[in-house]
């Protein structure tokens, strides 16, 4: 589904790496991989739409912190609160806001901010004026697609990557609206099996939901384009053994590759083929073992794992490869040019 009046900007690729299930990393391998990306030479705006502000907390010191979401509602803020603000209160539109640096050449940061759940809990309200045809809703619904296009725009942007919290709420519907394509970190666990079901009925359930809004929509309505497509999966935080996932790990392994394929990747084709259009044997675009204590030392300096003092060097450079090469494959993947 294509905007309707044509204000999309079309040279990034936004990207969601979305879970429902906490606990799956999501946030690690959402800073990673955008550092792995901006290392090639790709620019990235990394939207912290999580009102936890984890990729936030990654970043930045916590009294920074403290005080960008202590003026997050002023004039100067610079969440991303401080740009949906307006159209939360209903007085004006959303405000452009200056992204931040952050210590790695080519990357941006949004903030988030915890009054991000105030602009989720409008949005459901949003939702239901889409179904009456009313601006208002579909102003409020876009809101943060919008912001995005701008600092897409302004900041020459290749990749845009949504860092979203653990569930199904009406924020990370819009998210998943709005993103060309869709990363699922998965554990090699049962929860982790179980949720793929949850996750495949849901997607395609929004998809549904906003092809009907879109089809009666006003003329010259921007829309979302509402067709994440399934760029694939990635196994995350399991321990090896001998070069291998230890044998626990490996038991749930070919059950989460069934789910992806019946939960997934075929309850998405039968609503829209583009939607998960790769084979399934081409799915898993790398693995992300469990590096240990690179993790909390990378969290501490706000650095990538492999630039953390911990660990072994041997370790820091697997890590390195591990994440460079899922960038490379995610770039060749999504047509932004060659690694």
């Amino acid at each position: 589904m294509k905007s309707k009046n044509g204000s999309r900007c079309t040279s990034v690729s936004r990207l969601a790496i979305f879970n429902h299930k906490g606990g799956v990393g999501k946030t690690t391998l959402t800073f990673n991989l955008a550092v792995a990306l901006a290392n090639l030479g790709k620019r990235v705006l990394l939207v912290d739409s999580d009102p936890q502000c984890n990729l936030t907390s990654y970043l930045f010191e916590d009294k920074f912190i403290d005080d960008l979401l202590d003026n997050s509602d002023e004039p100067q803020g610079r969440t991303l609160w401080s740009a949906l603000m307006p159209i939360v209160q209903a007085t004006g539109e959303v405000r452009r806001i200056r992204p931040f640096d952050v210590h790695v050449e080519n990357l941006f940061l949004i903030p988030g901010d915890v009054r991000l759940s105030e602009f989720e809990a409008e949005l459901n309200e949003f939702w239901s004026q889409c179904f009456q045809r009313k601006p208002k809703g579909f102003r409020g619904t876009a809101a943060l697609s919008t912001l995005v296009n701008e600092l897409a725009k302004s900041h020459q942007i290749d990749y845009v990557f949504y860092d979203s919290g653990p569930n199904i709420g009406p924020l990370n519907r819009a998210i998943l609206l709005d993103a060309d394509y869709f990363i699922v970190p998965v554990a090699y666990d049962l929860f982790s099996v179980r949720a793929l079901k949850t996750l495949g009925r849901t997607l395609s359930s929004w998809v549904q939901e906003w092809e009907t809004i879109s089809a009666f929509a006003p003329e010259g309505t921007y829309l979302l384009p509402g067709e994440p497509s399934f760029l694939g999966y990635i196994p995350q935080n399991f321990r090896v053994y001998g070069g291998q996932p230890t044998y626990e790990h490996l038991t749930y392994a070919s059950k989460i590759d069934r789910r992806i394929q019946s939960e997934v990747v075929a309850v998405l084709r039968a609503v829209n083929p583009m939607l998960a259009p790769r084979p399934i044997s081409e799915s898993k675009l790398g693995e992300v073992q469990d590096y240990a204590s690179l993790v909390p030392a990378s969290q501490k300096r706000a650095t990538p794992i492999w630039e953390s003092s911990a660990g072994s060097s041997q370790l820091r450079e697997k890590a390195k490869n591990a994440f460079q090469s899922i960038a490379k494959k995610v770039i060749k993947l999504t047509d932004i040019g060659d690694s």
